[in-house]
């Protein structure tokens, strides 16, 4: 083969991406085209509500867990020696903590919800979800072997109906129904009372993803399901990489869901357990976020933001930490979110398939790393931006 001439591998290289490239091509057209971005701004973006990734509280809770020898790497899977004391004591602590039999420990929050919805629901049995819940919890069901039907947001009497549906249709499994307490992208809350007697109505099992309640309300950061904690058929996840300011998410429930997870649970069984390090630095978060003063400063700011939104942008507070400016348009939002990010504040687009087709918007987040003079700069930054955007 002459120098310089490509064989028949090198010729079908460049080919071989050509469909990925063009699904790039075409995501960018209609102005939903993502990108890695560094941190710059003032932070309305993350999900650090109590401020806590940063704080010297738990940087020190950090160095004295390396200091007393417990390890950055867990080594091998939880049933595989990868199992630690810290694993152990942070899911003891939860437990008590959250008012639970028992919990266990995961990397992620997305691997926890996996895991629960792939796992526990069987053949024969239907889950019935909300329309917005997360899409790791798709992924759970997409992998398990139940039945799935998905319901209008927030409405109780499409839950019953969907139940009545399938029980007419010949359906004898389980029920399991699946919700979010906050939701995380419009900031409103699920009917917790209503779903939970639905589910006693039932004999269904509740699965109440807790990400964006912990932490941030209910006594002691327990979240919106606080009170429904400890019933048999309540089972919920709560993400320490949120308000807790950490990595991991944690399943409670009672212990032979717990039990049953560990046995049969594939997303447990075959992945490497956290590192101990961050099940310590979990252990810390957990006791910190009890400290019903952040909630104090939080509700403080919640408040005042929502006055500001209301009465400046006419964007109707929703209550929660997590604002939604819903402007619809693809390119328009992430123009607004652009210049937003030129002046300073770490604001971003959010396109579908994150949100329905439609409804791409500005997620405003809240933590304590602002203080309400930011807020008031950024409405002031928005009011234009939105004007322009018409």
């Amino acid at each position: 083969m002459a120098e310089g001439t490509r064989g028949p591998a090198s010729l079908a290289g460049p080919a071989r991406l050509d469909r990925h490239r063009v699904h790039l091509d075409g995501l960018a057209a209609m102005g939903r085209l993502r990108a890695l971005a560094p941190r710059r701004g003032i932070d309305f973006a993350s999900n650090d509500y109590l401020g806590l990734a940063g704080s010297a509280a738990l940087g020190s809770a950090v160095a004295a867990a390396l200091a007393r020898g417990v390890p950055v790497g867990s080594g091998g899977s939880r049933l595989l020696r990868g199992n630690h004391p810290e694993h152990e004591a942070l899911e003891a602590e939860a437990a008590a903590a959250f008012g639970a039999g028992a919990a266990l420990y995961f990397s992620s929050g997305y691997a926890a919800n996996a895991a629960l919805l792939a796992t526990l629901p069987q053949t024969g049995d239907l889950v019935i979800h909300d329309a917005l819940i997360h899409a790791s919890a798709h992924e759970g069901m997409r992998l398990g072997r139940a039945a799935t039907i998905g319901v209008t947001h927030n409405d109780t009497g499409a839950f019953e109906a969907a139940i009545a549906d399938w029980r007419a249709s010949g359906g004898t499994g389980r029920i399991w129904i699946a919700i979010e307490s906050l939701y995380s992208m419009d900031g409103d809350r699920a009917p917790l009372d209503d779903l939970a007697a639905l589910a006693d109505r039932h004999d269904a099992f509740l699965l109440i993803d807790e990400a964006h309640a912990t932490g941030v309300f209910g006594p002691g950061g327990r979240g919106l399901a606080a009170h429904l904690e400890g019933r048999e058929n309540v089972i919920t996840l709560r993400t320490c990489g949120k308000a807790m300011g950490c990595e991991g998410a944690l399943v409670c429930g009672d212990p032979t869901v717990i039990d049953f997870l560990v046995n049969r649970g594939r997303g447990f069984i075959f992945s490497t357990a956290p590192s101990p390090l961050m099940a310590a630095a979990c252990r810390a978060a957990l006791g910190l976020m009890q400290d019903d003063g952040l909630r104090t400063r939080m509700d403080a700011l919640i408040a005042g933001t929502g006055r500001l939104f209301a009465d400046r942008l006419g964007v109707a507070p929703t209550g929660s930490q997590i604002i939604p400016v819903i402007l619809g348009e693809d390119v328009r939002t992430m123009r607004v979110a652009n210049a937003l990010q030129q002046q300073g504040f770490d604001v971003r687009g959010i396109r579908p398939p994150t949100v329905p087709a439609g409804t791409a918007r500005l997620r405003i987040s809240l933590t304590l790393n602002v203080d309400l003079t930011e807020v008031e700069a950024l409405v002031a930054a928005l009011d234009p931006l939105l004007e322009a955007a018409g």
